[in-house]
């Protein structure tokens, strides 16, 4: 099953990887040394682990969702935060990409460059801000465009490649139409959605086309190659640290960064 598959990937989610070399570089550039701990969604004592990492720091860069809005005041108290693709707090510096930028014009392609009667938006994590920007931004677009749109319980994915398989295995399962194309929240939840209409015999892009958001390396290797969004990854992670170096060095740095996007057909 999908699950087996895919089983060893959150070993390694490709976004989050590319993110950590951008860190690691322009850490080293400035001759600061990194430490690294990953936590897992259903983790317990994370404020704890997070704190004591802290203590042995000059500042945090921590990937979103990490922390409660407490949490992170209270992390924050100990040394300098920024947040990657979450949202700025009183206590925190965020880096971002322009999600709406790159959805809208990834939706604009499908419903009027392609004429796609019908989209559906296979999502992300429900309480990834990252997530919700680009569902918003779907719904808009897609209605304004004139194409009838599914979102939904039914297309809720979690970034994985699992989870895509998961959802589109879900909805062939109970006999639900597929729109012609689908736009998934990321690359990985795309190559696992691809994966499983692959396995029913269904042709992408000719029965539906499969679209991902990130443009991870793999996207352009896969059969056919992956239509996305491009996130600057790497810059994004460099971007965290320059503007944590900032805030170390001489307590500025700008509260918010978002960074450009581009459309990769």
């Amino acid at each position: 099953g999908d699950e087996t598959l895919f089983e060893d990937e959150y070993e390694s989610f490709l976004y989050i990887d590319v993110i950590n070399r951008g860190i690691e570089a322009e850490s080293q550039r400035r001759g600061f040394d990194v430490l690294m701990s990953s936590v897992a969604f259903n983790d317990e004592n994370v404020l704890q682990r997070v704190a004591a990492m802290a203590g042995k720091t000059d500042g945090l860069i921590l990937h979103d969702r990490m922390l409660s809005a407490v949490g992170m005041a209270r992390v924050a108290s100990i040394v300098p935060i920024v947040t990657l693709a979450g949202s700025p707090t009183a206590e925190s510096m965020n880096v971002r990409c322009d999600n709406e930028s790159g959805m809208r014009d990834l939706v604009r392609h499908l419903v009027v460059d392609h004429h796609y009667g019908s989209v559906a938006y296979l999502s992300g994590r429900g309480d990834s801000p990252d997530n919700r920007a680009r569902a918003r931004i779907f719904e808009a677009e897609a209605a304004a465009a004139g194409g009838d749109f599914q979102v939904g319980p039914a297309w809720q994915g979690n970034y994985s490649a699992a989870g895509g398989a998961n959802v589109i295995t879900s909805l062939l399962d109970a006999g639900t139409a597929l729109p012609r194309a689908i736009v998934c929240a990321s690359d990985q939840t795309a190559i696992g959605a691809m994966h499983a209409l692959a396995q029913r015999g269904i042709r992408v892009p000719q029965d539906v086309a499969v679209t991902g958001f990130d443009d991870v390396p793999v996207a352009r290797h896969l059969h056919p190659p992956l239509t996305t969004v491009r996130q600057p990854m790497q810059e994004l992670g460099a971007k965290a640290f320059e503007v944590l170096y900032s805030r170390i060095s001489a307590a500025g740095g700008e509260p918010e960064i978002v960074l450009p996007v581009q459309l990769i057909v």
